[in-house]
């Protein structure tokens, strides 16, 4: 959403790498989510404070990382920076900083245990046709951005 808003509202100007409105960090981000979510989070016997706690600090360490490895992978694949967080205290080169790193780590932690019923509810009643053809318009949106860049 923020991609789309941010593409629209400001002209001449991108939220990510690629084309259309999606931000890549924010897929790779999903994913890690998902995965943890899936693979790692139901390994971890302890009751479900600690849970929450050690998962908190598991999202943030890897959404930190990988905020950081996109970052600046837009940078040595592309030649430029999508943020820089220089100006911010506490910040880890230009592209994470200890401000921002609770942050995604709440954000995990509110979508895998709040709004994830409601998300598997939605992604159930979704046509697996529609599925196809957001994939493909991303894989396309990708293919012309690697084409064009």
């Amino acid at each position: 959403m923020e991609s789309t808003l941010f593409k629209n509202t400001s002209r001449g100007r991108t939220s990510g790498i690629l084309k259309g409105p999606i931000t890549m960090v924010y897929a790779v981000g999903g994913i890690a989510i998902i995965l943890l979510d899936k693979y790692l989070m139901p390994r971890i016997k302890t009751n479900k404070i600690i849970k929450l706690i050690i998962s908190f600090i598991i999202y943030s360490v890897v959404l930190g990382l990988i905020e950081y490895i996109c970052g600046y992978l837009c940078n040595i694949l592309f030649g430029i920076d999508m943020w820089n967080y220089k100006s911010q205290k506490y910040h880890i080169g230009k592209y994470t900083c200890l401000e921002y790193i609770p942050i995604w780590g709440l954000i995990a932690i509110i979508i895998t245990n709040i709004l994830k019923p409601y998300i598997n509810k939605i992604i159930k009643i979704i046509p697996r046709e529609f599925t196809y053809f957001i994939s493909f318009i991303f894989a396309l949106d990708f293919l012309i951005t690697i084409l064009t860049k």
